[in-house]
């Protein structure tokens, strides 16, 4: 078995019930607790509609996939052992890789608010994903300023 996923061997996930969106399924996914598909299944369409509504917007898949555009990294900084020493490498992120951290973050974000239930969690993580604040977004940052103090070292990530 290969270390990396090729596409051949990566699932093809069927898009979900209300918006027909692929991305709103891995949302989903990402959110189950226990295989509680269902329970998940509520709480990201009202998490989906309560931050359109917060942002006055009448779709709620567009707010979605902003927010995701905003949160999904392009570069990430991986250890590699050179000479006796580690560095850590700036590296571009895949597409499917943006959107598994994208994911990762708002529901680890979400998840670590505290004093009220999931799908308001959720709802006030995208609308600060959507407006470019939030810790799911300064996550990224985070990711994109250590990949620029070690870009010196990118050099090392050929060979």
């Amino acid at each position: 078995m290969p270390r990396k996923k090729t596409v051949s061997l990566q699932r093809r996930l069927s898009p979900d019930r209300k918006y027909q969106s692929v991305l709103v399924q891995r949302l989903i996914n990402k959110s189950m607790l226990d295989g509680k598909k269902l329970l998940a299944e509520r709480a990201v369409y009202k998490a989906l509609e309560a931050a359109a509504k917060k942002v006055d917007s009448e779709d709620p898949l567009e707010v979605f996939e902003k927010a995701l555009k905003n949160v999904a990294p392009n570069f990430e900084v991986k250890s590699r052992r050179v000479g006796g020493a580690n560095y850590q490498i700036p590296f571009p992120v895949a597409g499917h890789r943006q959107l598994h951290y994208a994911f990762s973050w708002l529901v680890q974000s979400a998840r670590a608010r505290n004093g009220m239930p999931y799908e308001q969690r959720l709802a006030l993580e995208i609308v600060d994903a959507y407006n470019e604040t939030g810790a799911a977004f300064k996550k990224k940052e985070d990711t994109h300023k250590m990949a620029e103090a070690n870009r010196a070292f990118a050099h090392f990530a050929r060979g």
